[in-house]
C-alpha cells in the first residue's frame, strides 16, 4: 500500500488506485484520493486530468460517486455529474459513438476507463455501446486477443500487437463493470462476461513457465512482466466469486496472485511490471501496485 500511495500518479493511475482502496475498505485513504480527483477536475468535466486525454479521468468516477453517496458530499456529486456528462455528450468520438482515447485514436486501455464508469453512473446501455465499438476495432477473433491502438482516420490498426497490459485492461475492466452491474441487464452482462472469459483464456494460453506473461502476450521475444498476471488474478477471482467464470478459475486466480507475491521487493514494489512512464520496458508502475492490491482483495473475497 505504501508503495502505491508514494508514487506519482496520473489520472487513470489515481483511479485504479482508488479502486484498490475501495475494495480493501480503506475508506479514509479513498476519501482523500477521491477529493483530490475532484480538485484536479478539468473545466470540461474530466476528473483528475491534468493532460489532454479524453477518457483516463473516468477511472475516478466510481470513487467520486462513492464519496458523494457515503459522505453526502455535494461537491463530489456535482463533479461526478460533470464527468458523466463529458463521457456521454462531450468527449470526442467516432461516427458510431465510440469515444476516442487521445486524438482520433481508439485504445484498448479505454475499456477499463469507460465501461465500469458508465455502469457505475447508471448507463449500462452506453457501456455496452462503448465495449462494442472498441471490440469491432481492436478484437482479433482468431487470436482471442485485443490489439492496442486503432487509427480512426486511417481506418487501420496503428499498433496491432497484442499488448499484455492492454488485454488485462479489458479483462479487469469487464470484471469490475460486471461486479458493479450485478444481475441487472442480463443481455449485456452475459455478452460482456463471455468476452472477458475469451480474453482471459487467450492470455492464459501464453503464460510463461515463470508464471509471468510477455509484454506482448504472444511474442516471447518481449520482456516478461507481472501486470497482466495481476490483472488476470483480479479478473479470475472476481469472475469466480460472482459466478460468471467456472469454479476452476479460483485456482488460477490464486496461482497468478502467488506469482505476483514472489515479485514484491523489500520496498513493496512489484517488479518487473510494464514500467511507467512510457510502458515500453520492465520497471515499476502505480497500476502494477494497484492491481496487486485489487487481486489480493478479490482473492480474499473469493476465499471468504
Amino acid at each position: 500500500m505504501l508503495a502505491l500511495l508514494s508514487v506519482q500518479r496520473r489520472s487513470w493511475e489515481q483511479g485504479v488506485a482508488t479502486h484498490a482502496l475501495l475494495d480493501l475498505e480503506r475508506w479514509d485513504e479513498a476519501v482523500v484520493m477521491a477529493r483530490d480527483a475532484v480538485a484536479l477536475q478539468s473545466v470540461d468535466g474530466r476528473l483528475g486530468e491534468v493532460g489532454d486525454n479524453a477518457v483516463n479521468g473516468a477511472a475516478n468516477l466510481e470513487a467520486v460517486r462513492w464519496l458523494a453517496a457515503s459522505r453526502g458530499d455535494a461537491q463530489a456529486a456535482r463533479a461526478a455529474a460533470r464527468q458523466l456528462h463529458w463521457l456521454l455528450h462531450t468527449a470526442p468520438r467516432a461516427a458510431d459513438g465510440t469515444v476516442f482515447h487521445v486524438g482520433r485514436q481508439v485504445w484498448v486501455d479505454s475499456v477499463y476507463m469507460l465501461v465500469p464508469a458508465l455502469v457505475s453512473g447508471g448507463r449500462p446501455d452506453e457501456a455496452a455501446r462503448q465495449l462494442a465499438g472498441h471490440r469491432r476495432r481492436l478484437f482479433d477473433e482468431v487470436a482471442g486477443l485485443c490489439a492496442h491502438v486503432w487509427d480512426e482516420d486511417g481506418a487501420r490498426l496503428r499498433r496491432p500487437v497484442h499488448w499484455g497490459t492492454g488485454n488485462g485492461w479489458v479483462a479487469a475492466g469487464l470484471a469490475r463493470a460486471l461486479h458493479t452491474a450485478g444481475h441487472r441487464d442480463r443481455t449485456w452482462t452475459v455478452d460482456a462476461a463471455a468476452h472477458a472469459g475469451t480474453v482471459v483464456d487467450a492470455c492464459l494460453a501464453h503464460r510463461a513457465a515463470s508464471g509471468l506473461f510477455h509484454d506482448v502476450v504472444d511474442d516471447d521475444t518481449t520482456f516478461e512482466e507481472c501486470t497482466l498476471a495481476l490483472q488476470l488474478a483480479y479478473t479470475a477471482a472476481t469472475g469466480t466469486a460472482d459466478g460468471w467464470l467456472p469454479s476452476r478459475y479460483a485456482d488460477t486466480a490464486r496461482s497468478l496472485l502467488e506469482t505476483g507475491r514472489r515479485h514484491v521487493d523489500p520496498d513493496g514494489f512489484v517488479r518487473p511490471v510494464c514500467g511507467a512512464p512510457h510502458f515500453d520496458r520492465p520497471g515499476t508502475s502505480a497500476e502494477g501496485q494497484a492491481f496487486y492490491l485489487l487481486a489480493t482483495a478479490a482473492v480474499r473475497r473469493l476465499d471468504s
